[in-house]
């Protein structure tokens, strides 16, 4: 035990026997269910009321003045009862949260939650089914794959299609390209077992497998390949067009220079959504150019997979249904909390490529009397029902009521590109497609000359610090072609245009403030190189 932890003293039998006894009032049953009530409706009214008083998405608090008083907590000595719990936790996190729901909160793909998936939260929290195994979850299982059905109709995946739920869309792209490298190698082993040699091992296999996604793909396709074992250089980054969607003519010229070099083409991954842009890849052309090289085409729909209920942008998703499999976020666009995402597969069969028996949870034979145990498509062991915030969700509001949130923040995100556009403060990355806009700060100098490159990097970076720190505004960052850009994610279709072009005139303001201090430290870089 570390020095500066105090040892417990030790406790006579009659204590511990007390103690236990007292802790059993915690435990969520039927004798406790008015106390459960109670504890959770303090937990709600604390937020409630959290959310009533807070006027800005963030404080500004810093990481070493939040750390000293989360320390400060002695873990060892519970409190007396949950009010005194709820208000140190006011304290510790609900003072400091970033609220997402705040207009003013326009960084990330984080949406404002919708209340009939809170509820499924509270019901799923307390029921705690685990979605392994049928004797665990019954009723929560046949929901689930109900939704499942859902999404891969909405998708035109066919009649074949399956899939699971999942933790997030990274989870989801990792287990999609799990399953194209599982098919992959199994059709390798074939065609070896076909031509009289020996089928290799799977390290064998690995070397020449690649994936091919733009240049503008989510980072967790890069992630995937090492985790598989394919390495990051298995990824082939395919340039994209100038509305940042990936360039099919680059991708033929690609899949055909891998394939001259005796390489496989296990995968091409598109985006329908990508995070910065909100571009979605011609899926169609996409689509072709994988079957002809027997590659697995998967489309990471994350971001987009909300176009589904969309009443005016579904046409987008134009393409889901020649994929072999598709990873939807529904804490994204359809206003669940976090997690929630699914991954569907066209074939079902495909879903045997992650399967594994084991006697004790899920034996072969339960299998073969047809026992619905969700661990034989999953990568997960234990899981959570989220499938129920979305049933919900369905159930109370509807799905086009979910699209026609969407579709506000997608109207909304283009009348802010107007807005930027037309502003010579600001320089717009590109025309919005989605609900992102990426843009800059780079007004014109007294001289009537556009401030240097170099320096807008400095000052645009300096101004989203700066901007968060006040807590007044949280927007993002990103790079385009090596130059830093603020970024703009509107997902709140309670946020209206005068929000937005309040945050705009505070990053105008902000820059105005930081520029001379930017330009000074610049000129005396300048100074120090001439004379070094």
């Amino acid at each position: 035990m570390p020095a500066d932890v105090p040892a417990k003293p030790a406790q006579d039998f009659g204590s511990r026997v007390e103690l236990a006894l007292s802790a059993t009032n915690q435990l969520f049953n039927a004798r406790n269910s008015p106390r459960y009530v109670a504890q959770v409706l303090q937990g709600v009214n604390a937020v409630a009321t959290k959310l009533d008083r807070t006027t800005r998405p963030f404080t500004g608090v810093q990481p070493g003045e939040l750390k000293l008083r989360v320390d400060g907590v002695n873990l060892e000595q519970p409190l007396p009862d949950t009010a005194a719990a709820l208000e140190e936790l006011e304290a510790l996190y609900l003072r400091d949260a970033i609220y997402f729901h705040d207009a003013k909160y326009a960084a990330h793909l984080n949406c404002p939650v919708v209340i009939p998936a809170l509820v499924g939260e509270a019901v799923l929290s307390a029921v705690n089914s685990s979605m392994d195994t049928w004797d665990q979850s019954a009723g929560a299982t046949m929901i689930e794959r109900r939704l499942i059905d859902w999404a891969a109709e909405r998708l035109q995946l066919g009649p074949a299609a399956d899939g699971i739920f999942t933790s997030g869309g990274s989870q989801s792209n990792f287990q999609a390209l799990l399953i194209a490298r599982n098919h992959a190698a199994a059709e390798l082993r074939q065609n070896a077992e076909a031509g009289g040699t020996t089928a290799l091992r799977l390290p064998a296999l690995l070397d020449r497998m690649r994936i091919f996604t733009s240049a503008d793909s989510h980072f967790s396709i890069r992630k995937s390949a090492s985790m598989l074992g394919l390495g990051y250089d298995a990824v082939v980054s395919v340039p994209c067009d100038s509305g940042h969607r990936m360039d099919s003519t680059a991708l033929a010229s690609a899949l055909a220079e891998a394939h001259d070099a005796g390489l496989v083409p296990m995968a091409v991954v598109a985006t329908a959504g990508t995070t910065d842009f909100g571009a979605v890849d011609p899926l169609a052309e996409c689509a072709a150019l994988a079957r002809a090289y027997g590659a697995w085409f998967h489309i990471d729909a994350a971001y987009g997979g909300g176009l589904m209920v969309s009443g005016a942008y579904r046409h987008l998703l134009d393409g889901t249904g020649l994929a072999d499999s598709v990873t939807v976020d529904f804490h994204k666009t359809f206003f669940q909390p976090v997690s929630s995402s699914a991954l569907l597969l066209r074939e079902a069969s495909m879903l045997g490529h992650v399967t594994y028996y084991a006697d004790y949870l899920n034996p072969e034979s339960a299998a073969r009397a047809e026992i619905p145990n969700q661990v034989d498509k999953s990568i997960q062991t234990t899981r959570r029902f989220d499938a129920l915030k979305l049933w919900l969700t369905l159930r109370i509001m509807g799905a086009d009521a979910v699209g026609a949130l969407f579709d506000e923040a997608i109207d909304l995100a283009a009348r802010v590109g107007e807005v930027l556009a037309e502003d010579p403060d600001f320089e717009l990355a590109a025309k919005p497609q989605l609900s992102t806009l990426v843009f800059r700060y780079r007004p014109l100098l007294a001289d009537a000359s556009r401030l240097q490159e170099d320096t807008a990097d400095i000052l645009n970076q300096a101004i989203r610090s700066a901007v968060f720190a006040s807590g007044k505004a949280v927007v993002a960052g990103t790079t385009v072609a090596g130059r830093h850009y603020l970024k703009f994610t509107l997902l709140n279709a309670e946020a209206t245009l005068e929000d937005i072009v309040e945050i705009i005139n505070l990053l105008r303001t902000t820059g105005e403030k930081l520029l001379p201090d930017v330009l000074a430290a610049n000129s005396d870089a300048s100074t120090a190189g001439v004379r070094a």
